[in-house]
């Protein structure tokens, strides 16, 4: 689906990583049942929908035009996880690692919890839950960006569990019209 194009904004992205164990800093959740599953047979429909429930407030739309082929070719990458947070049952957030991406280390290629599970202390949990399973899966490094786009509380928490900036950018971007996507 083409987007309408809407406003140019500045975006600035920042690179933040855990350049070992010894920077992280978990943090867990009390709220009760709560439960994160990988998705071990992941579903492309299923991708989707978390992709775009999580990141439609924040313009997440480069995986958009890809195509159902391209999302299972992704996803059926070995270095590829996602682990679902699920809140009584229902899915309430996602984090999606690569072990594969360009830079050393594991990305944490998407992250977020649904805006209606937002404010809960999920997401530092599930951000927790993510890192600690990079680590364990070998990384010696987690990293990933953020911009101005994304959650006003997205950077603060990164922080929080002891990422690091190591490089900042900006561009001009032109949004699409939300109701578009």
């Amino acid at each position: 689906m083409t987007s309408a194009p809407g406003p140019t904004v500045t975006v600035t992205t920042t690179y933040l990583h855990l350049p070992s164990r010894a920077h992280f800093r978990p943090a867990t959740s009390d709220t009760p049942d709560r439960l994160i599953l990988a998705a071990r047979e992941p579903l492309v429909a299923f991708a989707r929908f978390l992709y775009d429930v999580v990141g439609r407030d924040y313009y997440w739309i480069d995986r958009h035009a890809w195509s159902d082929a391209a999302w299972q070719n992704y996803l059926s990458h070995p270095g590829v996880t996602q682990l679902v947070l699920y809140l009584r049952g229902t899915p309430a957030g996602y984090i999606e690692l690569n072990a594969a991406a360009e830079e050393p280390g594991t990305e944490i290629a998407y992250f977020g919890i649904i805006p209606v599970f937002q404010g809960r202390g999920l997401g530092k949990h599930l951000l927790s839950y993510g890192v600690q399973h990079a680590f364990d899966n070998g990384a010696e490094r987690v990293w990933l960006h953020t911009c101005t786009l994304d959650g006003p509380h997205a950077r603060a928490n990164y922080q929080a569990r002891g990422f690091i900036t190591y490089r900042t950018t900006m561009h001009e971007q032109v949004l699409p019209v939300q109701s578009d996507y």
